[in-house]
């Protein structure tokens, strides 16, 4: 896929508009849809965060790996393109992992008892977090190279999500298993899905802003090199 100044930024533009409808028509409906689910059995509202915590993480995860993809066709392709999309990807899932950082001891602290556990799910999520605060920090400070060296950082961020995921299986503690998502019944499955459709969306829309940002920076500085 092509992402660049001349030959997306019309496309982009063009489907920018609907799905920033969709977006904000979908996060109007869904407090709806999750006051009418049901409560949990055990942890009964709190468990709500539920339909927020979780989809922030799928929008994290996938900024994670196309900064990691983009980022490797970055290092091995040299295509300056290719480092904008990374960068714009790598600082939307900076703000979703954010996001299931704080509604996570939100949950925990009424559901366990404690703020933060330093079990194995938690310790991994966190890590791939700072692993792309420091790729934004390489980026503005880390000086000649540090693109290429940030690409490695996120190619590095990218190969630690399966151990995120796996993490709560194999190491069993007090965060739920990954099975707990396809076994939700219908009443609690279907808002659910709605959200993580939503946070997407979401997702998509913050990325559209940042790449066009970029686009746009790249642009100028063409026109400086033009200049001089």
């Amino acid at each position: 896929m092509e992402i660049g100044i001349q030959d997306s930024g019309q496309p982009m533009r063009r489907i920018f508009g609907p799905i920033f409808v969709v977006t904000a028509a979908m996060f109007a409906a869904a407090p709806y849809l999750i006051a009418n689910a049901p409560y949990e059995s055990t942890m009964g509202l709190v468990q709500k965060i539920f339909y927020f915590h979780v989809p922030s993480w799928f929008a994290m995860f996938t900024g994670v790996f196309v900064a990691g993809i983009y980022g490797a066709i970055f290092l091995f392709r040299g295509d300056p393109k290719a480092d904008r999309v990374a960068s714009s990807a790598a600082e939307i899932a900076v703000l979703f992992g954010l996001m299931g950082l704080v509604t996570g001891p939100l949950w925990g602290r009424k559901s366990w008892g404690v703020w933060w556990q330093w079990d194995a799910h938690l310790t991994m999520a966190l890590l791939v977090e700072l692993i792309f605060i420091g790729y934004l920090i390489v980026r503005k400070y880390g000086g000649l190279g540090s693109e290429k060296l940030s690409a490695a950082v996120a190619i590095f961020g990218m190969a630690n999500i399966p151990f995120v995921y796996l993490s709560a299986n194999i190491w069993r503690t007090l965060h739920p298993p990954t099975s707990v998502v396809p076994t939700l019944p219908s009443a609690m499955g279907g808002p659910f899905w709605f959200c993580v459709a939503a946070f997407m969306l979401l997702f998509a829309v913050l990325f559209m802003l940042r790449l066009q940002l970029e686009n746009q920076r790249a642009a100028l500085d063409a026109l400086y090199l033009e200049e001089e």
